[in-house]
């Protein structure tokens, strides 16, 4: 057994069940040994960032992490800005990242480069595994580190001769973290802010938003306090729909989340952040928390957040049933297709347990409102804000969950990161109905052009912003990879359209062109 047979046994050793690919010559030996280890199923990306986005997509929804194999520095470069998702995610996901062998690297070969320093801005575990007897200790230490509460990239760095040499065979799991119980002060000071007279606000994220369980604490609390109920702007993982309790999202747009905060005089954090602008402005804040607001973060690392929340309910002696989103769907329009008719429509036919990959950014403005009282789904987001996420996480999504229908929506402008993502659905066969929102344009860059009091923009600067010269055609696109495509006239051919691809086996995509919103 060489050292890439025994590696891949003790991934599967340790519960890592799939692999999403882009390998390379160092890889070689990773790649013949997949055969002799079937328990880890091997997925081939044609892009980097493919296979990162597909295992931070297949790790949120599997609740496990996921593998991917990338081929030496350039190539973790290529994968770097899914990567980042996934570490505002707290996605679990351990890379292995082939080297030069241990011998060749002072020859400095043009493939050459820093690993460890590429991946440490996206990870916060890394390890490079100097021979094969440290190879399987190293990859069990991996998966643990990336199982840890909250979860996070950790990186394993292979070298070649490592990967082909003799090893002493697998290594078993290394125990994972338990979380720590919730800090009795922390829960009280909480609770004492919640009973205040005062304007108050409960802001939750990260795993409080991704189960029925978390919910129900959060709506506990903030109905047996009053408090304000706020969730993250962009949630790794958000369990929603009719009969579960609902949570208002902060704006994404910093003049969005002043007014939803105004006048709150306290403000208790849950498994996420204080609110900041996505962006510095001319004259404007960056720190979004109202002057003199006082902010109370409920967690210590290691502590379950759900838990902390059913504390603080117990310490306020909550135990009301909270209240929960009422089914209520909007009635299918007809007529052309706009952003909020292309919404409505999606919110009265969305499936009950659908998983939604939403990266409609500007087009999808009118998505969650339309859905909130569709049956109950799961909303995957654009966590780290670097764009080409949608395909790739819908990918892995449908890898995790191939009983539930998988729902992309994907703008136009951010699909060309990752469009190759369509191959490897056609390739496993997977029911995801990617929805392409064209606008063609970078719709929302033109609204930031002038938030950002850039001077009066010429033709030079307005072109940068526009993508329909010459236009994308996702139809022929799509068909290209595998995938069956259409392109929507109206509101009524883009409801038969989403119907028959929901009904059909494997993956469909739906052009839909729309007028510019902003």
């Amino acid at each position: 057994m060489n050292g890439a047979q025994a590696l891949i046994r003790t991934l599967a050793n340790c519960g890592v069940d799939i692999c999403f690919t882009n390998p390379g010559t160092s890889e070689m030996h990773f790649v013949a040994a997949l055969d002799s280890v079937p328990e880890v199923r091997a997925v081939l990306a044609l892009f980097e960032g493919v296979a990162t986005g597909a295992a931070d997509g297949y790790a949120r929804v599997a609740g496990r992490p996921a593998a991917t194999l990338l081929h030496l520095g350039p190539g973790l470069g290529n994968g770097w800005a899914n990567l980042h998702n996934a570490r505002r995610a707290h996605t679990p996901i351990v890379n292995i990242v082939g080297d030069h062998a241990t011998y060749h690297k002072k020859y400095d070969a043009p493939l050459n480069s820093d690993i460890e320093g590429i991946a440490r801005a996206v990870s916060g575990w890394v390890r490079s595994s100097a021979s094969t007897e440290d190879l399987t200790t190293d990859a069990a230490a991996a998966v643990a580190a990336a199982a840890g509460p909250p979860g996070q990239v950790a990186t394993l760095i292979l070298p070649a001769d490592v990967s082909w040499s003799e090893s002493r065979g697998p290594a078993e799991p290394v125990a994972v973290t338990d979380a720590t119980p919730p800090d009795a002060e922390r829960v009280r000071a909480a609770a004492d802010a919640l009973r205040s007279d005062e304007p108050v606000a409960l802001l939750v994220g990260g795993r409080v938003l991704g189960s029925e369980a978390g919910l129900v604490a959060a709506a506990t609390v903030a109905g047996g306090s009053g408090a304000k109920l706020l969730a993250e702007t962009f949630p790794a993982r958000l369990r929603r729909g009719a009969g579960l309790p609902s949570v208002e999202r902060l704006g994404y747009l910093a003049e969005f989340m002043e007014l939803q905060l105004a006048g709150i005089t306290r403000l208790v954090v849950v498994d996420t952040k204080a609110p900041v602008s996505f962006f510095a402005y001319p004259g404007k804040a960056s720190d979004l928390v109202p002057e003199g607001c006082e902010v109370i973060d409920l967690l210590t690392d290691g502590v379950d957040p759900i838990a902390a929340l059913e504390a603080v309910a117990a310490e306020l002696g909550a135990t009301a049933a909270p209240d929960v989103q009422p089914a209520v769907r909007p009635t299918l329009p007809d007529g052309d297709l706009t952003a909020q008719t292309l919404a409505d429509a999606l919110g009265a036919l969305l499936p009950e347990g659908a998983i939604v990959s939403d990266e409609g950014n500007t087009s999808g403005l009118f998505m969650p409102g339309a859905t909130a009282g569709a049956p109950p789904h799961d909303w995957l987001t654009l966590t780290g804000g670097s764009i080409g996420q949608g395909l790739p996480v819908a990918t892995g999504a449908a890898l995790a969950a191939p009983d539930r229908p998988v729902i992309c929506l994907q703008a136009d402008g951010s699909a060309m990161y990752t469009i190759q993502a369509l191959w490897t659905q056609a390739r496993e066969g997977l029911d995801v109905t990617t929805i392409i929102l064209n606008n063609r344009s970078y719709a929302i860059l033109n609204l930031e052009l002038s938030r950002v009091g850039a001077t009066e923009p010429g033709p030079t600067a307005l072109s940068m912003l526009d993508l329909s010269t010459p236009q994308l055609d996702f139809v022929e696109l799509s068909r290209g990879m595998g995938v069956p495509a259409h392109r929507a006239t109206d509101v009524a051919d883009f409801a038969r359209l989403f119907r028959e691809a929901l009904a059909e086996p494997g993956p469909h995509l739906i052009e839909v062109v729309l007028p510019p919103l902003l």
